[in-house]
């Protein structure tokens, strides 16, 4: 099947389309950009800078990507965003280059889906299978791991890591880290436990669930300092656990959430 572009839409010179792409109308792609095979863009998408859409994502009507930085100290300097496989990228979503005060790249894994009005900010790193629901905003420079699902109308402060697996409740104000697999709610963000539904979507054992649900209480209420609990949990035998410590030890721009 070869390319599509509907004659209302506007391919700029120098822009880049794989096998199957699919352009519907009143879409604007700029010079700079790369459709991999089998990219789909509803009628009003945008598609601009230096941005890389990987294989068989679908951009629906009027979301911007590869926008310019909302950033004050952004002079125009090239930067990039890459975008994954088989992103769904729905309404009036956007996803901005990065910025070279921040690395100069913008990068999202495969296999996301990122609601309607949806925001993913400049020099943020995601990963795979991430859901950023309906109206949540992914501020600049965050790391966002695996399979973490972020509920609507919430909002991640900058330099936020959420570990691999977690899970944060609708109408949530995050503003430090969120250790891997756990569950942030309320709407100054809390940790509040684990997400276990996640887990054990995931087909984690029994014994695995244990452990972790006794990590928690260790963290929450060992002796020490919470990195001093942590480290106890270094060489556990369970790697989900290990994960959880390894990223509370790791350095970070902001401290974590601590369980109540």
């Amino acid at each position: 099947m070869a390319v599509v572009v509907h004659p209302s839409s506007v391919i700029e010179p120098g822009a880049q389309l794989g096998e199957n792409v699919t352009i519907g109308p009143f879409c604007l792609v700029g010079p700079e950009v790369t459709l991999g095979d089998g990219v789909d863009l509803k009628s009003h998408a945008v598609v601009s800078g230096w941005t890389e859409v990987g294989a068989g994502s679908v951009i629906f009507p009027h979301a911007t990507v590869g926008g310019v930085p909302q950033d004050l100290k952004y002079k125009g300097e090239r930067t990039r965003l890459i975008v994954g496989a088989r992103n769904r990228i729905r309404e009036g979503a956007t996803l901005n280059l990065g910025t070279e005060g921040g690395g100069g790249l913008t990068q999202v894994g495969d296999d996301n889906l990122f609601m309607a009005g949806s925001h993913v900010g400049h020099d943020a790193i995601l990963g795979n299978r991430i859901v950023v629901a309906n109206c949540a905003a992914i501020a600049g420079h965050c790391q966002i791991g695996d399979d973490v699902i972020i509920g609507g109308l919430s909002g991640i402060h900058q330099w936020v890591r959420i570990g691999r697996g977690a899970i944060i409740g609708a109408v949530t104000m995050v503003t430090n880290d969120v250790i891997p697999y756990g569950l942030v709610q309320a709407q100054r963000g809390e940790l509040d436990g684990l997400n276990l539904v996640g887990l054990k979507r995931r087909g984690l054992d029994r014994a695995a669930i244990h452990a972790l649900r006794h990590a928690f209480e260790e963290l929450a209420k060992g002796e020490g300092s919470f990195a001093d609990r942590a480290r106890r949990l270094v060489d556990s035998q369970t790697p989900e656990v290990a994960e959880i410590a390894a990223f509370i030890l790791q350095s970070s721009d902001r401290s974590f959430l601590t369980p109540k």
